[in-house]
């Protein structure tokens, strides 16, 4: 494990080539750039993949506090496993600039001041952070400044802290969360040209943190491009660029959703940044070094959390709560900084006794499917995962011995890929891709890909427009028939199908309606051939299957299963039935069930 922490950056400016060729016209002064949307293929012959990289963290979050509340455990565990950990926050968390007791009824008393809000947030992540750490919660962190594109701001603080070999280093970047009008947000200055957001000045900040600046949708996409060649993660987790639409009723209140979505609108502004960042970094990246980045990602829902059965046993919900209280400092503690101690509305046992229960789940938005799939016999095998939002393909050349990793392009792609064996020893891989990642007046669409023998193809998405980028990763199985079936979870969270049939090709894309459900699908044939799908909803599991072999698939008679907490787990059984286990709500326990046939 290594023990060395970051590299820390210097005064002069981060921004290096990825940065600056992801800033594009507007660091030039020439309104932002249009680039045309491609068609990622595969490389006419696999390309060499750097690998071995040393592990770093970087996570790009829309709020302090937003790692705590939907991220961890996950930060935690790479704190104690020795893998440094890099947050970088694009807004500064000012909001209305009311820091309040939890629990509070009469905010409105509270002086308005976002300068010492946005400090007093800081000083509460270097509370948690610290914590983590295993250190005292007051412990002094060093304290820079840094410019993040050339010439001058806007600046970031970059508070970093170590204890052994564990690192954490905390990134401010900044961007006003509104201004004192509806006129920008950073939702807007995602997806409209021209619209502008202030730097936000946190009090008692550094200098030159301290001075006055603006960010566009370019130099914002710049710098976190900058930061991450800086940094050079081998994993990158992001909040929830695609939310799940979400109707808002008396039953569901909209409580601090973004109308018809469920999530907060700038979890959803600051995750498309990261992305469309990140695609960047790549590119620019491999043209540069000849080799593609070693990095995974990993992406997490945010307020989806309280629409859904929560998932997370007593002593990690415990945990997070602890580390919570922390950030939420209060109004009587004595940190030293001139801000404040702390997000005091998130203090005390605010989080654990909130109704919306955020502290309650740690959702990923790919789950089950993994970014690694294993196909062919012992001996002879090919791994297969999403590394640098592409493709690598590793070859067995003996049991357990693997050959080099091989670029098989494909990306912009969701960290989920499934395979399928075909009889002739080839396979075909199943992805979701991020088709346009432009924003600024320009599209934004997903699509689901396939790749066989070298070439990508799309499978389009059986959602249009704006519902189409709520579609879920692929899970594909072939019957012995022959028909490859490949299942997504739609935008009315139920299920679509198409099926490859190799008498005559692709059909189209079928809704396969049914109960809501989240993402993760248990896929399976049972003895007779048919194909069976389950998946968690609210109350029970659900269960699609082919009645007869070669048959549509169709919704099943309720399961009558117990209310899962996790994505299910399909296997058969010795006597031709088929066994699905799951973690039971906010549990440790798990059902183990046999369905009949």
């Amino acid at each position: 494990m290594n023990d060395t922490p970051p590299r820390p950056p210097t005064r002069r400016a981060l921004l290096g080539a990825a940065g600056a060729a992801a800033a594009g016209a507007a660091l030039a002064g020439c309104g932002p750039s249009r680039p045309h949307p491609r068609t990622p293929a595969a490389p006419a012959v696999p390309q060499s993949y750097r690998a071995g990289a040393t592990p770093l963290v970087l996570q790009v979050l829309a709020h302090p506090d937003d790692d705590l509340y939907f991220m961890n455990p996950d930060t935690l565990h790479s704190l104690q496993s020795g893998v440094p950990v890099v947050s970088v926050y694009v807004t500064g968390g000012e909001s209305t600039g009311v820091n309040h007791e939890p629990f509070e009824k009469h905010r409105h008393r509270h002086h308005h001041d976002r300068a010492a809000y946005s400090s007093a947030r800081h000083q509460g992540l270097r509370q948690a952070y610290a914590t983590m750490l295993g250190l005292p919660h007051f412990t002094t962190w060093n304290r820079e400044v840094i410019s993040l594109l050339p010439g001058s701001g806007p600046y970031a603080e970059i508070n970093t802290l170590g204890n052994g070999r564990a690192h954490a280093t905390l990134v401010f970047l900044q961007v006003s969360m509104n201004e004192p009008g509806p006129g920008a947000s950073l939702p807007l200055m995602w997806a409209t040209p021209g619209v502008t957001l202030p730097y936000v000045v946190a009090e008692g900040a550094p200098s030159p943190a301290d001075q006055p600046a603006t960010w566009t949708h370019d130099t914002l996409v710049a710098a976190l491009a900058g930061l991450l060649d800086h940094y050079r993660p081998t994993l990158v987790r992001t909040l929830d660029p695609d939310p799940d639409l979400q109707v808002h009723d008396r039953t569901h209140r909209i409580d601090d959703d973004q109308p018809g979505y469920s999530d907060h609108r700038d979890h959803t502004a600051a995750a498309l940044f990261a992305w469309k960042a990140l695609t960047h970094w790549v590119s620019t990246a491999t043209a540069r070094d000849g080799t593609a980045p070693d990095v995974g990602t990993a992406v997490y829902r945010g307020y989806y959390n309280q629409r859904w059965p929560f998932n997370l046993p007593p002593a990690t919900v415990a945990l997070k709560g602890r580390l919570l209280f922390q950030y939420g400092g209060d109004q009587t503690w004595a940190c030293g900084n001139p801000g404040g101690c702390g997000d005091y509305g998130q203090g005390r046992n605010q989080p654990m006794s909130n109704r919306k229960g955020w502290v309650r789940s740690t959702h990923q938005r790919y789950p089950a499917t993994p970014p690694t799939a294993v196909t062919g016999t012992p001996g002879r095998r090919s791994s297969f995962e999403v590394r640098g939002t592409r493709v690598i393909r590793r070859a067995e050349t003996r049991p357990g011995v693997w050959g080099p990793p091989q670029d098989l392009g494909g990306g912009p792609l969701a960290p989920a890929l499934s395979a399928v064996p075909l009889p002739d020893g080839g396979t075909l891989l199943f992805a979701l891709r991020f088709a346009a990642l432009q924003g600024a007046g320009g599209p934004n669409t997903r699509d689901v890909v396939m790749w066989r023998a070298g070439r990508w193809m799309s499978l389009g998405n059986p959602e249009r427009g704006d519902r189409a980028r709520r579609t879920g990763a692929p899970s594909a199985l072939a019957t012995p028939d022959g028909v490859v079936h490949v299942f997504v979870r739609n935008a009315a969270k139920g299920l679509s199908t198409r099926a490859l049939d190799p008498a005559t090709g692709w059909g189209p894309w079928q809704d396969l309606r049914g109960g809501e459900v989240q993402e993760g699908l248990a896929l399976i044939a049972d003895r007779a051939g048919r194909a069976h799908v389950f998946a968690a909803g609210r109350d029970t599991v659900h269960h699609w299957a082919q009645e007869i072999p070669g048959g549509p698939v169709r919704v099943q008679p309720p399961t009558g299963l117990p209310r899962p907490g996790d994505y299910p787990v399909a296997v058969p059984t010795p006597d031709g039935a088929i066994a699905v286990s799951y973690r039971r709500p906010a549990d440790t326990r798990f059902v183990h069930a046999r369905i009949p046939l």
